[in-house]
Order: structure tokens, then sequence, then C-alpha cells
């Protein structure tokens, strides 16, 4: 008899990483990660609900010393990062830190 197994937050991620990366087979990665092909689109859907439901103003901006949607109501951002590419992106301190991590990485 098959004993469930229980992955954890960051197994999880590291098999989506894999899964959803360039030029990867879903089914080729749940074979080697011996899980079903169903549980990874399902951990996906549940992975991005959350980051729907967890979603806070992050302002990306082409060029540094411009604001788009700039208004006299924007609070101000706990974190402003210019990449040498000239694009600024700008958390504001109600952002989740796994939506920052979302951001960060999107931004590569």
């Amino acid at each position: 008899m098959r004993r469930r197994r229980d992955w954890t937050d960051q197994d999880r991620l590291e098999i989506l990483r894999e899964a959803f990366s360039s030029g990867a087979c879903v089914a080729d990665v749940a074979r080697r990660h011996d899980v079903c092909r169903g549980l990874i689109y399902l951990w996906r859907r549940a992975a991005l609900r959350q980051v729907q439901e967890a979603f806070v103003s992050a302002v990306i901006e082409d060029e540094p010393g411009t604001t788009a949607n700039a208004s006299a109501q924007e609070p101000e951002a706990a974190i402003v990062l210019d990449f040498a590419d000239g694009r600024r992106l700008r958390i504001f301190a109600l952002a989740s830190p796994a939506l920052a991590v979302a951001a960060l990485k999107a931004m590569r």
C-alpha cells in the first residue's frame, strides 16, 4: 500500500519552478519526483490564487525618476530598487514577503 507523501512548501516550489521553466515537460518532472501530474497543476493553481489574494501595489517604472500613476494619495515605497537597465521596482510596506520575492524574481 502506498503511503501519502507530505510535501513541504519549499519542495512544492522547487517542483513548480522545475515543471514550468522554459522547455520543461510537466510529465517528465512529475515522473522524476514521483508525483502525479495533476497534483503539480493543483499546486500551481493554489500558488497563483495565493499570490492574487495577497496582491498589493508594486510599481515597475521604465525610467528612473518617473512615477507611474503618480498621485498625492499614493503611499511612499518601503523599498525602491534601481536596476542597471533603467527599470525601477517600488515595493510598498503592505506587500507580503512572498509578493516581494515574486516581484524580485520576475525582474531577473
